[in-house]
């Protein structure tokens, strides 16, 4: 998966784009990690009863630039890109998914397009 302007994770209407107003001590703040290349990488577990237990995943990459992002749900492993919003039993996953996204909002990293 390449960087692009917006971003949306599999199954989902929505799409989002970096804010204008991100800045690098924000994604930082929120749990964001610089990796080698200067990309900043967020990764959070969708289970909402335990950080701890296997669960799918919401990845979000921002380019060391913060002009482009790359987001999906993945498996536990990180290998594949899962589809929640087609799984009725997966209500819980995506109302944590929105809680994520909307703290990243609220903190001005990203923007409902």
């Amino acid at each position: 998966m390449a960087f692009a302007a917006t971003a949306a994770v599999k199954g989902s209407t929505t799409t989002y784009a970096l804010s204008p107003n991100v800045k690098k001590y924000t994604l930082k703040d929120v749990g964001f990690v610089e990796t080698r290349g200067g990309n900043f990488q967020l990764e959070r577990p969708l289970d909402p009863n335990s950080p701890y237990n296997q669960a799918f995943k919401l990845k979000i990459t921002v380019a060391k630039d913060l002009k482009n992002l790359k987001m999906s749900i993945t498996t536990a492993n990180g290998l594949q890109a899962v589809d929640i919003f087609k799984q009725p039993a997966k209500t819980e996953e995506i109302t944590q998914f929105n809680f994520l996204v909307d703290n990243l909002i609220d903190r001005e990293i990203l923007i409902k397009k």
